[in-house]
């Protein structure tokens, strides 16, 4: 699989400084960190980089952080301590932390970690290779900005070293306005910026022209992209009209996007994702919980009748939709009754399948501080009853495609057996079929056996 650096005319006009070097990116959470170490990954390699294969084989190590939940700090900090050794072997060896712990707990990085070379915050990508080169010059350099819509906007355009050479990420906000309880990304991400729809369409074609036939649309509240703009003089959500957009865009044959919020959803999205066809039928909207009290005590804005009847709209309306959810189980306060009724709506809803998590408090947001904190014991129950429910319902869903042939967008060999490939339906679910065959190619294919998280199948001509 060739990663591909795209497009390269776009990169920053500076002579190439680390030519012959190696780099080794590392990231810890979601999808968002994931493109922002693409586009760190287009810097070096515009400065004249190659990937390394190991930590041994690395002149600059970057780790993409998170601090969504505790086991990301927990990770980072051990390969913190991993790396360390491998500063005292090669003290030329660069160590770089960025992303959201980093801009959120800088001093505690360079307290834990002084062996860390540059440690910078969520709107500096733009300046990684500035800040190496003072590294190299003067020494360690921690550098955070406060959220910057010019710097956010500018690091949307920097260049890209893809996975896939086949799709991409497309950033079309960055920052949140809500206040959910649990969340701390409106503290290390800012406030919702949203990027002229212009720029969007313009990335898009330049992707499309480079052999993108997917592309993801990704924001953090990605159905709220546009209320900054006040497109028309008014201030109105225009997702829908940019998805009809960007599934006109010549060559782009699949358009998804992550994570929409349930209260935004309204049926002109809807709507746009059944008339437009390059809009895949898949939809990954956050429940959260299925107690109306917890919800209220998150900030989430929506009920669970009001969430069950959006997503009744949205499959009434868009035909073969496929969705996915996330779900916090022990949010403080949460009671057995609370839960049985997240189990009730898990019920009712029947997910394709289900990102679940043991609520984890985190510093700075309201809920790390709030009264009735549930027993790690009580909650890791209730997960276990939780993800057997879930296990059953996608099971049930997966089933019932079997003995149907789909479109299939071939991904690569599968990681656990190389005879198969990998691929994955307009819907997002995995299919493994027999066979070798070149990641970006269309199939059809025949399902034949189901499991909970992929089925198999079989290419057809």
């Amino acid at each position: 699989m060739t990663a591909r650096l795209a497009p390269p005319e776009r990169a920053p006009g500076r002579v190439p400084a680390r030519v012959g070097q190696r780099y080794l990116v590392r990231t810890f959470g979601c999808q968002m960190n994931e493109h922002d170490s693409e586009r760190v990954a287009g810097l070096f390699a515009a400065d004249g980089m190659t990937v390394a294969v190991s930590v041994e084989d690395a002149d600059v190590v970057f780790l993409n952080t998170c601090c969504i939940r505790e086991n990301a700090d927990d990770r980072l900090y051990g390969t913190l301590g991993h790396l360390k050794a491998a500063k005292r072997q090669r003290p030329g060896l660069r160590i770089v932390v960025g992303g959201c712990l980093a801009q959120k707990d800088r001093d505690l990085v360079r307290r834990r970690a002084p062996w860390v070379d540059v440690v910078f915050g969520t709107h500096n990508l733009h300046r990684v290779l500035d800040l190496l080169d003072h590294a190299d010059e003067w020494g360690p350099i921690t550098e955070i900005l406060e959220s910057s819509a010019e710097a956010d906007a500018f690091s949307a355009d920097l260049p890209s070293r893809r996975e896939l050479d086949h799709a991409a990420w497309v950033t079309i906000t960055v920052g949140c306005n809500n206040a959910c309880t649990f969340c701390i990304v409106p503290i290390v991400r800012g406030p919702e910026v949203s990027r002229r729809p212009g720029e969007i369409i313009e990335e898009v074609g330049r992707l499309a022209a480079d052999g993108v036939v997917e592309v993801t649309l990704l924001g953090q509240n990605v159905n709220s992209y546009g209320r900054d703009l006040g497109v028309d003089g008014r201030h109105r959500p225009v997702f829908a009209e940019l998805l009809r957009r960007v599934g006109e865009v010549p060559g782009i044959r699949r358009v998804r996007f992550t994570s929409p919020h349930p209260k935004d959803m309204r049926e002109d999205v809807a709507r746009a994702m059944a008339e437009t066809t390059a809009v895949c039928e898949h939809l990954h909207l956050p429940l959260q919980s299925g107690s109306a009290r917890i919800l209220r005590a998150m900030h989430r804005g929506y009920t669970p009748r009001r969430f069950l009847d959006r997503l009744e709209m949205m499959r009434r309306i868009v035909p073969g939709l496929a969705v996915t959810t996330d779900v916090i189980v022990g949010f403080p306060g949460e009671t057995e009754s609370d839960f049985r009724a997240t189990l009730e709506v898990m019920e009712e809803a029947r997910f394709d399948g289900a990102y679940m998590f043991i609520y984890s408090p985190r510093p700075g947001t309201p809920a790390a501080a709030m009264e009735g904190q549930v027993a790690p014991e009580v909650a890791a129950e209730r997960f276990s009853r939780l993800a057997d429910l879930q296990q059953e319902m996608s099971l049930s869903r997966n089933r019932e495609l079997v003995g149907g042939e789909v479109e299939v967008l071939t991904e690569g060999p599968s990681r656990k057996d190389p005879s198969m490939a990998t691929a994955r339906t307009r819907t997002n679910k995995v299919v493994h079929l027999p066979g070798e065959f070149p990641p970006g190619t269309f199939l059809r294919a025949r399902l034949e056996r189901a499991a909970p998280s992929h089925l198999i199948g079989r290419a057809v001509p």
